[in-house]
């Protein structure tokens, strides 16, 4: 395994109860952005759209060259655009409120997952070419793009979504605490599987980039 590959592991790695601060290379995703509710269709469809294109491009690679990679975790963005909601945004940053306390139809949303070297677009654009056929509207939306988050901190929240409030209010306190600021969107990992998991037991990986 490559540096870059074991670094890239350790990103999604972290104790229960522990605040990291890490540095997230330039990294390559396959990504969907959308808006609304994420129990509706369009995220739904995203999110298949995304694994399918994953996997296709793990099997593509295996048939390729004989090498078998991870398929990465799913990840989302999430950010609100709506000026009315001004106050709620700096609660949810701050850890005092859920997002659950904003209009879900207000809700902004880049659903993505990382691609692990040595995938790289083309091995992509076949990907998403060769699962066309399968009909899937989120296929459409799919896009590829490198991004580099820098530094972060980042927290394991084991529960429900809704319960999120104080681990983010721990997270933040840590960057407070650190001198630094939280900057960019809230970024959600979601280890496992959640749509196998009970509410209690799913496990999210909180990641605020911080200057």
């Amino acid at each position: 395994m490559s540096d870059l590959r074991q670094d890239v592991a350790a990103l999604y790695k972290t104790r229960k109860g522990s605040v990291d601060f890490v540095d997230v290379p330039p990294l390559l995703f396959a990504l969907v952005q959308g808006e609304g509710d994420p129990d509706g269709p369009a995220f739904a469809e995203a999110v298949q759209a995304l694994f399918t294109v994953s996997y296709a491009a793990h099997f593509g690679l295996r048939k390729q060259s004989g090498e078998v990679t991870k398929v990465m975790p799913l990840e989302a963005l999430w950010w609100f655009e709506d000026p009315n909601h001004a106050e709620s945004l700096e609660g949810v940053a701050a850890g005092f409120t859920g997002l659950s306390g904003i209009p879900r139809e207000s809700w902004r949303w880049q659903a993505m997952m990382v691609q692990p070297e040595p995938v790289d677009e083309a091995l992509l654009e076949r990907a998403l070419d060769g699962s066309r056929p399968k009909g899937l509207p989120g296929l459409a939306l799919v896009r590829f793009e490198r991004w580099e988050e820098g530094r972060c901190a980042q927290v394991l929240h084991i529960g429900p979504y809704a319960d999120e409030g104080p681990t983010i209010a721990r997270l933040d306190a840590a960057i407070t605490e650190a001198g630094l600021k939280v900057r960019g969107r809230h970024h959600e990992i979601y280890l496992g599987d959640p749509r196998r998991s009970a509410p209690e037991k799913l496990r999210t990986l909180i990641r605020h980039p911080v200057v």
